[in-house]
């Protein structure tokens, strides 16, 4: 049992989680060019962790539930961090282009508001029928990605104030993104119940 639990893949999605408060001392301290780093990095344990459980067959169930939770966390704690202007100050961004910095409340609440809703419609739906077989839907690792790119892009405006100019339309994909997904999970949990159902049905 401790060899299922201490996996090199475990390991990886732990070392994520503890870069989470790294990554944002980082950026308290206003040091865009290192926040840039460690979120790179932390993107490399994220894809490293699943082609090693892959490869070499180390999956587990504990790690089916910390990767998604290392990953949320990480997300939603870059987009308040980087919502905030106590931070996010003009001053430390460079006078020649304060504009668009910090990230919108609005968009991040649209981040935020998203995962609330699957996570409290899915906790209900567990309560009401028992089901509990969730998993992402395509559009919702679509929206994973959108934002991981988006952390990015918002990371690299802020370490190069020229470049700023196209956060207003990473904004918006980011919360497009956050919006349909949300719905679409609707859709989504209803397949994934009504296969369960049939499943069961057809069982012996």
């Amino acid at each position: 049992m401790a060899s299922r639990i201490f996996t090199v893949p475990n390991a990886l999605t732990v070392i994520r989680m503890v870069l989470i408060p790294v990554f944002v001392s980082a950026l308290y301290y206003q040091r865009f060019g290192w926040a840039l780093g460690i979120f790179l990095l932390a993107g490399v344990t994220d894809g490293l962790d699943g082609l090693l459980a892959r490869k070499f067959n180390q999956g587990t169930t504990l790690g089916e539930i910390l990767d998604p939770i290392a990953d949320k966390l990480l997300l939603v704690t870059s987009f308040i961090t980087l919502s905030m202007p106590s931070i996010m100050e003009a001053s430390a961004l460079g006078p020649a282009h304060p504009r668009h910095l910090p990230v919108p409340f609005w968009v991040t609440a649209a981040v935020i508001s998203r995962d609330i809703f699957i996570i409290v419609g899915s906790a209900a739906i567990n309560v009401v029928t028992g089901f509990r077989r969730f998993r992402p839907s395509p559009l919702g690792k679509v929206n994973t990605v959108v934002q991981i790119t988006a952390i990015l892009a918002i990371l690299v405006a802020a370490r190069f104030p020229p470049l700023r100019g196209y956060l207003p339309t990473v904004y918006t994909i980011v919360f497009v993104f956050a919006l349909v997904s949300g719905v679409h999970y609707v859709f989504w949990a209803s397949k994934l119940l009504n296969e369960d159902r049939g499943n069961r049905e057809s069982g012996p």
